[in-house]
């Protein structure tokens, strides 16, 4: 059986950087501070912002995002369809879309990885 990848599930991952996500003053003045065309903040951004939401996920979600957005990756997808449907935070517009996916992708990987291997020290 093929997988069937949806963009609006990597809309739904990034809903924490959403105007319309709940206000959260706090929230909102990190995101306006970081720079997410720079490789290093976006990843801060990502780890303060995103990796608790994310490790609230079962197993299997986690696995059907990454997988999502690496299919979107490897198919050359532009994120348009992601980017021009969510208003944002952002202080300034992403300029290189895949590679802001790309180091999304890296983020989630490490967060899921991290907690695997929590799990499997527990046991």
């Amino acid at each position: 059986m093929k997988n069937s990848y949806e963009i609006v599930d990597v809309k739904n991952l990034l809903f924490v950087f959403d105007i319309e996500n709940t206000c959260d003053v706090e929230r909102e003045r990190l995101i306006v501070e970081k720079n997410v065309n720079d490789p290093r903040q976006l990843r801060e951004l990502f780890d303060v912002l995103l990796k608790s939401e994310f490790n609230e996920c079962t197993d299997g979600e986690q696995k059907s995002f990454i997988d999502t957005v690496d299919h979107f990756l490897r198919v050359d997808d532009n994120f348009d369809r992601v980017f021009n449907r969510m208003t944002t935070y952002f202080n300034e517009e992403v300029k290189d879309r895949p590679s802001f996916m790309r180091i999304l992708l890296e983020c989630l990987t490490k967060y899921r990885n991290e907690k695997t291997l929590a799990n499997q020290i527990v046991k």
